[in-house]
């Protein structure tokens, strides 16, 4: 069974920095696709950053050049280096695994981490 367990959320003011991390079990993590993606209040959860299990990562054009996606296929583990916080980056922060299995796209989710940037 898939455990996605999120951490590292918290309040920070604009211009600040907040590290997310995401502990993974029950997974080849390398088999994966790792990513993470965020839902304001009154939004859809909008992707922010994937990784490939090659590394290659992508990114909203919204945190391009901000955040950084990177991961640890031996420690199973998934960060999101936030830096140049703005307001409209609040908002709770999910860890995804996403794979293609007999064609269907499987998704696990995390519980969550909330994310509050102060203006």
């Amino acid at each position: 069974q898939v455990q996605l367990v999120e951490s590292g959320g918290g309040l920070v003011e604009a211009g600040g920095s907040l590290r997310l991390s995401c502990a993974a079990s029950g997974i080849t993590f390398s088999n994966y696709v790792m990513g993470w993606y965020r839902q304001a209040p009154g939004k859809e959860r909008e992707l922010v950053a994937t990784i490939s299990s090659s590394g290659t990562p992508t990114y909203a054009n919204s945190v391009k050049g901000r955040f950084t996606i990177s991961g640890n296929n031996a420690k199973n583990t998934l960060s999101l280096q936030m830096n140049s916080l703005q307001p409209e980056d609040t908002a709770v922060y999910y860890c995804n695994a996403m794979r293609y299995r007999l064609g269907t796209r499987r998704d696990s989710w995390g519980q969550g981490t909330q994310v509050t940037v102060s203006s």
